[in-house]
């Protein structure tokens, strides 16, 4: 239900000059309203879990594993920081929705630049579906590919690139629809911020991968994509290698 969480007690701060963040707004909202640690260190898998669950009704099985990718990018035995995630080719990777690719300059911050082409997508609605995430999906690629001659583009990026869109469909509007307005979504990107003021809620729907895997192969046919046939899937298994 929507009352086992108390946002009253996680107001949006904004990260402070000595706070590491992510290249993830999902990672990085959590952190700006202290489901996370606000300072972006020290974290462990079950925090993630619990996090994503309070902040988002995101359930474990989704996180679980994406959590254990990521420890891959601290040099730590089981803790990572926010700022460790930007490790290219383990989690991150190109041809995001709202960074720069890490061949071109800036994986790790916001880059309004990059996030227009999903603002401007679905013009004339309000709200972002599966077909115009598919579409995003297909341009920001197509982006990639015409400017990073370094551009990684195998079955791994784009099962992440797809999963994400499904994620911020589904945290930021309708779990089993994947149909979000606009506005939660532009905040959420652009700011790190539950747009609670706004009007959004906690998606009352448990996110899985039962209700997640269903939206991202739709946007996945809806994206029309075609992996490099030169490039194998790979993981960059510590910062050190």
């Amino acid at each position: 239900s929507q009352d086992i969480v108390d946002f009253s007690q996680h107001p949006w701060k904004a990260p402070g000059p000595n706070d590491l963040r992510s290249p993830c707004p999902g990672l990085n909202t959590l952190a700006n309203h202290g489901f996370l640690p606000r300072n972006g260190r020290n974290i462990t898998i079950p925090m993630i879990v619990q996090a994503g669950f309070d902040g988002y009704n995101v359930q474990p099985d989704i996180l679980i594993l994406a959590a254990k990718v990521g420890l891959l990018t601290s040099p730590e035995p089981d803790t990572f920081t926010l700022d460790d995630l930007k490790l290219h080719g383990t989690i991150e990777h190109d041809a995001s929705l709202s960074r720069e690719d890490f061949a071109l300059g800036d994986n790790l911050h916001f880059n309004e630049a990059i996030f227009n082409t999903l603002a401007n997508s679905n013009p004339g609605s309000d709200v972002y579906n599966i077909t115009s995430a598919g579409q995003v999906l297909k341009d920001r690629l197509a982006d990639s590919l015409a400017r990073n001659p370094n551009v990684t583009n195998t079955g791994k990026e784009f099962t992440i690139r797809t999963l994400e869109s499904a994620f911020y469909l589904s945290v930021m509007g309708n779990a089993t629809t994947g149909e979000a307005p606009k506005n939660f979504v532009q905040i959420f990107f652009r700011e790190e911020r539950l747009p609670i003021e706004e009007g959004w809620k906690r998606s009352t729907t448990p996110i899985t991968s039962d209700t997640l895997n269903p939206i991202a192969g739709q946007i996945s046919e809806a994206s029309n994509w075609k992996p490099n046939p030169d490039q194998c899937p790979w993981i960059v298994l510590s910062p050190n290698l």
